[in-house]
């Protein structure tokens, strides 16, 4: 059934379920300097606030996947967010209560990170399972938007709210988690549970799907969590420059934060609504973004200039905001319904893993100097524009896959994919 015959209704219930995934993140990062004075802890010790949520959820993505394959996939979105406001509970009342907070304040950010792992790309398989052609890929650059969304208003909320106190956001999120599931749960009509395999079988229907398209979906996993980790670390290191080397602060620095994200956004929506299932434009759209992001980290390495530096920032957004959609498409498209939770639940693994390590890795390439940060950004932006250009080629068929497709057919087993053509198309 097309969006049309959905209603509004149903796509903004899943289009709420990454905007809450990314305030957890998001709304922290213009308040980590601050956390270091009012704790006493070091720029490492902030950034694990970021990373300890993000590896968590790194984690678990694959296990709540194959869950969602087999259980449905609102059993699994609506408990994640309950257990993500639990979380955020955990770490706003140690905050808050606790005279040596960090430890816990860190417990609580992890099961954060376990609830987080069901939601933003458990909806990617709901948008799979729902839509289907020009629909699916419009409904995923609007998912995508949603978190780009989220993005540029969680620094500007998140400021606003540490006019309250530093930890107010912990106790913001409970409520959105709380008030979206219920939203989900009675607005989202998921007709019946997906036909989900046995573990066994399960793992090794998705070896074949490795085996037969791994040469491309590796790198494109690779691309995605390239992405978030230049975007998050680019964020971590803005949020740190506008405060101790500018003096920006409060409502002021959230707003120059989402400067950036904006372009993303903006970028994110329009491609998704406009690529489709036309191979040769995601292609294309996908290899221009990746030249702008690796193109503008390799000016920002020459300028030190703010504004400077926010327009470069914001022209690497741009380029972000043109890969994702393409290679989100790409993946929920790659496999069949009954695997499909698993794929894009590996995507937002390495993705999860991308933020993980962003915030911690540019931290310390910060202390060396911001000409080292930068080129060594641009250096691993030109390894995946390299991968993108030679790996990842929709709708070129290999020997190998061939092979693949004809062993899956006597299995009953084909794979609908953008790289093949599709023998039915999805209901």
């Amino acid at each position: 059934m097309e969006a049309t015959k959905k209603g509004v209704s149903v796509m903004i219930a899943i289009a709420l379920i990454p905007l809450v995934m990314v305030l957890g993140n998001s709304m922290l990062v213009p308040v980590l300097p601050t956390m270091e004075s009012q704790l006493g802890i070091s720029q490492f010790q902030s950034s694990l606030i970021i990373t300890v949520f993000s590896f968590a959820a790194g984690v678990i993505i694959p296990l709540v996947g194959y869950l969602s394959d087999r259980y449905g996939r609102k059993m699994i979105i609506v408990p994640s967010l309950i257990v993500y406001g639990l979380g955020s509970i955990v770490s706003g009342l140690a905050a808050w209560l606790m005279e040596n907070s960090y430890t816990m304040i860190i417990v609580g950010r992890v099961i954060q990170g376990i609830g987080a792992a069901g939601t933003a790309y458990i909806a990617m398989a709901l948008v799979g399972d729902l839509y289907s052609g020009g629909q699916e890929s419009k409904a995923l650059g609007a998912l995508e938007s949603t978190n780009g969304l989220g993005k540029i208003l969680s620094p500007i909320i998140g400021a606003l709210v540490a006019i309250i106190a530093w930890y107010a956001a912990f106790f913001v999120f409970p409520v959105i988690c709380f008030a979206v599931a219920v939203y989900v749960w009675f607005g989202v009509p998921e007709k019946k549970k997906p036909k989900g395999k046995p573990l066994g079988p399960y793992l090794q229907a998705l070896k074949q799907v490795f085996a037969s398209q791994g040469k491309w979906l590796i790198p494109a996993f690779f691309v995605g969590a390239t992405g978030l980790f230049i975007l998050f670390g680019v964020l971590f290191y803005l949020s740190d420059v506008l405060e101790e080397t500018h003096q920006i602060d409060g409502i002021l620095k959230g707003t120059i934060l989402a400067i950036p994200l904006s372009g993303m956004v903006i970028t994110a929506y329009i491609t998704g609504a406009q690529i489709k299932q036309n191979k040769p434009l995601i292609r294309k759209l996908m290899l221009i973004g990746l030249v702008l992001l690796t193109g503008s980290m390799a000016a920002v390495a020459f300028f030190e200039q703010l504004y400077v530096m926010i327009g470069l920032l914001t022209l690497g957004s741009v380029g972000t905001g043109l890969a994702l959609p393409c290679l989100n498409t790409l993946i929920t498209a790659a496999v069949d319904k009954s695997e499909r939770g698993m794929i894009t639940s590996l995507y937002g693994s390495v993705r999860f893993l991308g933020v993980a390590f962003g915030p911690p890795i540019f931290g310390w390439l910060m202390k060396i100097s911001h000409q080292v940060l930068f080129f060594s950004v641009t250096g691993l932006s030109l390894v995946t524009l390299v991968l993108a250009y030679f790996f990842i080629k929709p709708g070129v068929k290999g020997k190998g896959n061939t092979e693949q497709k004809g062993k899956a057919r006597d299995q009953g087993q084909i794979t609908e994919t953008l790289f093949r053509k599709r023998e039915k198309a999805p209901t």
